[in-house]
Formats: structure tokens, sequence, C-alpha cells
């Protein structure tokens, strides 16, 4: 029998209890060695809930169980170092988004896991959802001319931006390459908890991508609209895609296609996400979502942010 990749989950809260735990717990090769949460009853909840073997209190304890690697899901503020720790350890990692709260962390994070020759993998799972990955089959390495993308949703948060539209902004580099120019404006009160900013976004290639992100929408919305070379792309996230050529529109709904038991870890990408992760560790092969491709999106949220006059990641 193949011996289990022995996983440690570090953060039990909302992203840990709707995607990540459950499809660590429906895998046949994971066992989840250990969960660690800020509060030792949370974690004591989530290793009777997913069958985990150990709930543990410190990063210490959970580091002397010498998982393989460990999916960091804690608040992101706290991302940094214990990511360099586990790196440090010969453990690898997959970090949810956004890796770090400044850019010096991100390349210091991105940095160790260069040097330590352990992998880093930032939590992108946009890149794997159904109707992204068709998105970008239908362009393959061709460039669009024009990218639109919208996530809008009610009420405003801290850094607002940065934790909202970076998914997008992710997307647009994964279609269109890396970017040269920015033009960005924001409209807020207090510019730690904006309500809108808007980009426009030149690729080295020509491709021009068109951000909104708007916090203060009837409802959670997302969106992008993709236009070249004699077709174009609709996407309604994360449940259909339209692409559409000369003569037809073909539709994809996922729904139909899972039976009608479409689940959001599937139609997110958050399935597709982690099992690239558990491939890419197999193998050793570099990960989509690696450091160093994690901080050139962090880089360019960065330049978004400056531009249109919200605290940037310095």
């Amino acid at each position: 029998m193949e011996e289990k990749i022995k996983v440690a989950v570090i953060g039990v809260g909302a992203i840990a209890q709707i995607a990540h735990l459950p499809v660590l717990a429906s895998r046949d090769d994971v066992e989840i060695t250990a969960v660690l949460a800020k509060h030792p009853e949370h974690a004591l909840d989530a290793k009777r809930q997913y069958g985990a073997v150990h709930a543990v209190e410190t990063m210490e304890a959970l580091m002397e169980l010498r998982p393989d690697c460990a999916f960091v899901l804690s608040p992101k503020a706290n991302h940094p170092e214990q990511v360099v720790k586990l790196l440090e350890n010969g453990i690898s990692v997959l970090c949810e988004k956004p890796l770090a709260m400044t850019l010096k962390e991100a390349e210091w994070m991105a940095d160790t896991a260069r040097r330590t020759g352990n992998m880093l993998m930032a939590g992108f799972n946009r890149r794997f959802a159904p109707v992204y990955r068709k998105a970008k089959e239908a362009y393959g390495d061709t460039a669009p001319d024009v990218v639109i993308a919208q996530k809008n949703r009610p009420a405003s948060e801290y850094r607002a931006t940065l934790e909202n539209a970076i998914h997008m902004v992710d997307l647009m580099r994964y279609l269109c390459g890396e970017c040269t120019d920015v033009q960005a404006l924001a409209k807020y009160t207090d510019p730690y908890y904006e309500t809108l900013a808007t980009a426009q976004l030149k690729f080295e290639n020509g491709s021009v991508g068109i951000l909104v992100a708007d916090r203060a929408s009837g409802q959670w919305v997302e969106t992008m609209e993709i236009h070249g070379g004699n077709k174009s792309v609709y996407v309604n996230s994360p449940d259909d895609i339209t692409v559409v050529d000369g003569e037809q529109a073909h539709k994809t709904t996922m729904t139909p296609l899972a039976m009608g038991w479409a689940r959001v870890e599937d139609k997110l990408g958050f399935r597709g996400e982690i099992d690239h992760f558990f491939e890419c560790l197999k193998t050793g092969q570099s990960p989509l979502t690696n450091g160093e491709d994690a901080y050139r999106t962090h880089e360019l949220m960065d330049r978004i942010l400056k531009s249109a006059g919200l605290p940037d990641l310095s």
C-alpha cells in the first residue's frame, strides 16, 4: 500500500471549512496529521469532524510530527512567519492568498522557498476553476486583445481591493503576461476600507486589462469578458462560460456536468488547486502558482494600489 501524504493544516476558519478540509478528508492518499488553530477548541472540533490524527497548540508541536506538507490557511498577517518556519524545516507549503501584507514579506517567502528547495504554492484557486481553465484553453498561447474583469460584492473590509481583486489581477497575468503600465482610480472615505477600485492595465504583448472591483454592490458578482482573435469568451463565475466565434456560441454550465451536484470546492477551483499541489509534491515539478510567480502578482497589485491612491504593499 502506498504511504499516505502527511498534511498539517494551520487555520480552521471559513476557507478551511468551506474548501480545503473537505477536499483533504476526501482523499485516499492523504492523512491529516495535525490541525492547528488560534483557539485550541476549534482545532479539536476540526480534528473530530475531518478525521485528523492530532490537534496541536503550537507550531513547534506541529513540526515535531514531521508532516510532508502544510496548508497555511491562517489570517494573512500570520502567513510570512509561519510559511518561512515551515520551509526552513523542510516542509512544503500551500499558502492561501495573499501571501503577505507587504512586498518585502512576500519576497522573503519566495526567496526562502528558492533557497531551501522546498515547495511554496500560492492559493490562487481561480486559475484552477473550470470556467477559467476553459477560458485559458480558448486562447491557448495567444494573448487576447482585452480582458474585462469584475469582482464586486457588498460591504467593504480592511484592505478590500487587495483581498477582493487579487484573484482577478492574477487571472489577467495568467491570460496576458506581464504588465507594463497601470492607471487606476479608487473611491473611499477611509483608504483602508475603500468601496471602489478600477484599473486599466497594458501588457507587454499589447493586451489591455480593465478591472472593476466594487465593495458596495447589491450582491456578489464575478465576471470576465475576453475578446480578440476573432472570438469572445464570457465567464459568469463560477457557474458558466460561453465561447463565441464567427459562427456559433458554445455555452458550458458546470452543474449539469456534475449531475446536478457541482460543489463550491470544484467550481471555484479548490479541488483542482489541491490536486495540482499534490501532483507537484509527488513529481517535483514547480507549481503553476509558485512563490516567484505569486510575488509578481503581488507586485502588480502594489502598482495598482499606488496608482489608485490606496495604501500600497511597501
